[in-house]
């Protein structure tokens, strides 16, 4: 009976260590660039994205970022609120099909938005919250291609564009859906316009993570169920 102890004692570290190993995949499989809210109405107005930059290097820290916003189909009106200890630059670009809309015929548009000048730490994040006068009507979706640069030269490259049915790129870029339905309702600004400038501790969980920490629970499942096995039958052969 006492052969017993030691084999689960060492299977449940087995497993704690599996659980361990999993999460952390998990955890750095999402620790890439996003947009929030995910979706908004086509055509939407006075509405605010925010740009989460998760910081994911030990040793660097993440001092400048680049988003760069699609001109086929342009955000219009773009403004940017003050983040302590960054600096934003707005770049606009004349657009190759002017927009018409009720103020008149719009010619250019931001094309880049840098922030530089301040610093996101390990296990930091920061949100950069951009406003908006009017979002495109003809897409579906907005690609937002993403440079994040560290302070030992490294660029992250947030620039993949995710495959219909496809699986999340290694590299994705941060993607606004445009939704047809009520512009009034999805023009709200996110939960976190509001929210401290500042880095902040860990970021909150997104979709991909949660789809990690199910594929963690599968595994650990599995591997709970293996180890129990062992355990019972080393203890069958010791008491043998």
């Amino acid at each position: 009976m006492s052969a017993s102890h030691p084999t689960a004692r060492r299977a449940g570290t087995v497993a704690a260590l599996a659980v361990t190993t999993v999460l952390l995949a998990a955890g750095a499989a999402s620790a890439h660039v996003t947009v929030h809210p995910e979706s908004f109405a086509k055509g939407a107005t006075d509405g605010v994205l925010t740009f989460r930059v998760p910081n994911e290097e030990d040793s660097a820290s993440t001092t400048k970022v680049q988003v760069f916003l699609p001109t086929d189909h342009p955000v219009l009106g773009v403004l940017v609120h003050p983040q302590d200890g960054w600096t934003a630059k707005v770049t606009t670009t004349k657009l190759k099909t002017p927009v018409k809309t009720d103020d008149g015929t719009i010619t250019e548009a931001a094309s880049e938005i840098t922030f530089s000048g301040g610093k996101i730490g390990a296990g930091q994040y920061e949100d950069f919250n951009v406003a908006f006068g009017q979002l495109p009507d003809d897409t579906g979706t907005l690609v937002f291609k993403t440079l994040q640069t560290y302070s030992d030269g490294k660029v992250a490259r947030w620039i993949e564009e995710p495959a219909a049915g496809g699986d999340e790129p290694e590299n994705p870029a941060p993607v606004l859906k445009l939704t047809t339905g009520d512009t009034a309702s999805a023009s709200a600004p996110a939960k976190n316009a509001t929210a401290p400038a500042g880095a902040k501790a860990a970021a909150d969980a997104s979709d991909s993570t949660a789809r990690g920490l199910g594929i963690a629970g599968l595994v650990v499942g599995v591997l709970g169920l293996a180890a129990g096995a062992f355990a019972i039958v080393r203890s069958r052969s010791a008491r043998s």
